[in-house]
């Protein structure tokens, strides 16, 4: 018998089954797994191993005969004593053979190395987790920020590229040793590179206590889809909601602030406001108000007078939205006040789509 669809080869030549077979033995690559957890914090599931002195995800080499699902599902069990289902892929990374600095007396060929989405998992099922007597030495959720410094640089590039992708929700992505051959806009501004913005504090609904100092209104600002404006710094990919600090121009009226804000920041306008509530910073004596309206148009970005930055903007669903800032606990609780808004304002639930960037002037 003889094969004639061998790459680089002419359609009229042919090969023997033999040399087929050989010829594509030589161009064999390693498969491997990994598997992305976060907390309920947003915080990356990392392992600390005896056999090298950076950070791995779960996850490991794939055996002859073995598919890459049944294989992220075996390491977890035999890493994290956790039986979980894997069937959903977040990044498939082509990592060559160069790329690694792997010990030459490994021959390493390259890989194909599958990421798969372990999940949110919360407190009780973190308890479960049960490590064996050797190689993991201890298990850790970190801020995504952290992951450059716990992992090896192609190791970090593959999970941040697969987080991105599980955040933007457009499926499996294609990686080239860690990084997307089609960088979205997360991608493209290194999202969760930088520390997420931290505030953990406590979620109260309805108007701030007249003793509380209010020193920054920030608003859910909903399109007709349900998503929400969301301003991602250009130099950091640190995410912002529209608004900021009141100013003597807005008359110790928080609206004011806010209409100033979204229109110095995003070029944004919106209707009648509605207030979900307030964080506090109890130190302090500080708060933070939040509002939910919905958006009438935005116009040409341009740069922010406070900061001389043009942010970029994106439509985002207010779970993605959470996913970019570090607000502890009580997310979940501002996030259930956004949805009641949400229907207040008579707009629907968004469904699980990518983020999209508004790059010119829109009207609804």
């Amino acid at each position: 018998m003889t094969t004639t669809s061998v790459p680089g080869e002419l359609p009229s030549s042919a090969m023997t089954d033999e040399a087929y077979g050989a010829l594509r033995a030589s161009a064999a690559l390693w498969v491997g797994t990994s598997v992305l957890i976060t907390n309920q914090l947003g915080q990356v599931l990392v392992q600390h191993v005896d056999y090298r002195d950076t950070c791995l995800l779960p996850g490991g080499a794939v055996d002859k005969g073995e598919s890459p699902a049944h294989a992220a599902a075996r390491e977890l069990v035999e890493e994290l004593a956790i039986t979980a289902v894997t069937d959903r892929g977040l990044a498939v990374d082509w990592v060559s053979a160069n790329s690694t600095g792997t010990a030459a007396a490994m021959r390493f060929p390259g890989e194909i190395l599958h990421v798969f989405d372990g999940g949110t998992w919360d407190d009780d099922r973190i308890g479960e987790i049960r490590l064996p007597p050797s190689e993991i030495t201890a298990i850790e959720f970190v801020e995504p920020a952290r992951l450059p410094d716990l992992l090896s640089p192609p190791d970090a590039r593959r999970a941040m590229s697969a987080l991105r992708a599980r955040i933007n929700a457009a499926g499996t992505v294609l990686l080239e040793n860690g990084l997307p051959i089609a960088p979205t806009v997360l991608d493209r501004l290194g999202v969760l590179q930088t520390a997420r913005p931290t505030y953990r504090y406590p979620w109260h609904q309805g108007p701030a206590p007249h003793d509380l100092t209010v020193t920054q209104v920030w608003a859910w600002l909903f399109a007709p889809d349900g998503r929400v404006l969301v301003l991602l710094d250009p130099h950091t990919g640190v995410a912002i909601l529209p608004g900021g600090t009141p100013e003597e121009q807005d008359q110790d009226d928080p609206v004011s602030t806010l209409r100033r804000e979204a229109e110095e920041e995003a070029s944004a306008r919106f209707g009648s406001p509605l207030l979900l509530g307030h964080v506090t910073d109890p130190a302090a004596r500080r708060g933070y108000l939040r509002y939910a309206a919905a958006l009438i148009g935005v116009d040409p970005a341009r740069p922010d007078p406070a900061t001389g930055h043009t942010y970029t903007r994106i439509l985002a669903t207010p779970e993605q939205t959470t996913d970019l800032f570090d607000w502890g606990p009580a997310a979940a609780d501002q996030l259930a006040a956004v949805h009641q808004a949400r229907r207040q304002l008579g707009l629907p639930r968004a469904a699980r789509q990518p983020v999209t960037q508004l790059t010119g002037p829109t009207a609804w």
